[in-house]
């Protein structure tokens, strides 16, 4: 058949206990080398097929099966972002992307991560000092056991307009694997004069600048990413910029941020634990969001602030594409409340109006 729309086949796989099967989709045959090396190295992957084209890789998912697949962005005929579009309204599986450092690859990159896409991992670059796709494994075994769906529409953005809203409070949230779209759906619902929000997302620093570019033209408030010294202003949402710093919230009586160079705080820069310990200070001030992910990054921080007093939100186990920051969130009881996706930028909003000292 000539159309992809008409060939991909949903079929059910078996996932074999011991191995991830993996498909690995690039135009490059080098890079496509080079990423089966790296993964062949680790017991858990089976590379079952490569495939250089959109086409090629639609036979390959058919015949092959695989538990997931690692997708180049920047293809010839039928662009990576493309190809991501109908695989998962025919054959939703866990996909992470593959992108070059470049301004187009790191906007395509993200726009895929809002299309449903799991993960993006940059490309290896010259003068680079870690070895190429270092963690790329790790990452293909959280995702192939991802709960992956058809993504669902967003809501419309709420009107460029003041809400009046009495919001007594900041808000903080942290996310990881599959939260670029949850991020979107919560800041659809915020209105122009939002309550000061700031954002820890796990993504390389590259993506996060898009990221922050493709929210501020999609909704009400102003998105970018912080700088240090910043005020924590209503109507203003804040992303940790990554890299090598975490962004803080400035201890005294001061409502600035920091950005503070220093090592992983949970495995990760930037920490979402990072950001909540920064917040301890103010804890009656806070309310903490923590979304779909991998690991336990924020659920420590999330537990100490419910503790001294803020308001805590997790995304709902059906919800979430990986459920584990929410999960070692509620383990420590650091949770107040699960919230459905659809539900959770009102639920942040009510909570934002709740008096300082209070509890809903």
């Amino acid at each position: 058949m000539s159309s992809l729309d008409k060939v991909f086949r949903a079929s059910k796989a078996e996932k074999p206990a011991a191995t991830v099967r993996t498909l690995i989709v690039d135009d490059s045959r080098t890079m496509r080398g080079l990423i089966r090396t790296v993964l062949e190295r680790d017991p858990r992957i089976k590379v079952v097929s490569e495939a250089g084209t959109a086409r090629e890789a639609r036979d390959a998912v058919n015949e092959h099966r695989p538990d997931v697949m690692t997708l180049d962005v920047e293809m010839p005929s039928m662009s990576g972002l493309e190809f991501l579009d109908r695989l998962m309204r025919h054959r939703p599986m866990p996909v992470v992307m593959v992108s070059t450092l470049t301004t187009a690859g790191s906007e395509t990159a993200v726009a895929a991560l809002a299309k449903g896409a799991l993960e993006c991992v940059a490309k290896p670059t010259i003068g680079q000092r870690s070895p190429p796709f270092a963690g790329l494994a790790d990452i293909l075994v959280a995702a192939a056991s991802a709960q992956v769906t058809v993504p669902t529409s967003i809501s419309p953005v709420v009107p460029n307009r003041l809400s009046g809203r009495n919001f007594r409070r900041i808000c903080l949230l942290g996310g990881s694997t599959g939260a670029v779209e949850v991020i979107e759906k919560i800041l659809r619902h915020f209105p122009a004069d939002c309550p000061p929000t700031l954002i820890t997302q796990h993504m390389p620093a590259p993506f996060l600048s898009s990221f922050a570019a493709r929210l501020n033209h999609i909704i009400a408030p102003t998105v970018r990413l912080a700088r240090d010294g910043d005020e924590l202003r209503r109507g203003e949402v804040l992303l940790a910029p990554g890299g090598d710093c975490h962004l803080n919230i400035e201890q005294g009586q001061t409502r600035r941020v920091s950005l503070l160079k220093g090592p992983d705080v949970s495995g990760h820069t930037p920490s979402v634990d990072s950001m909540f310990y920064s917040a301890l200070h103010m804890s009656d001030q806070i309310v903490a969001g923590i979304m779909t992910g991998m690991g336990r990054d924020g659920a420590e921080g999330m537990a100490e602030l419910r503790a001294r007093g803020a308001i805590t939100l997790a995304q709902s186990q059906d919800s979430c594409v990986v459920f584990g920051m929410p999960r070692v969130a509620g383990e420590l009881s650091g949770v107040d409340d699960w919230v459905h996706v659809d539900d959770f930028g009102e639920a942040l909003l009510e909570a934002a109006e709740v008096p300082v000292g209070a509890k809903q």
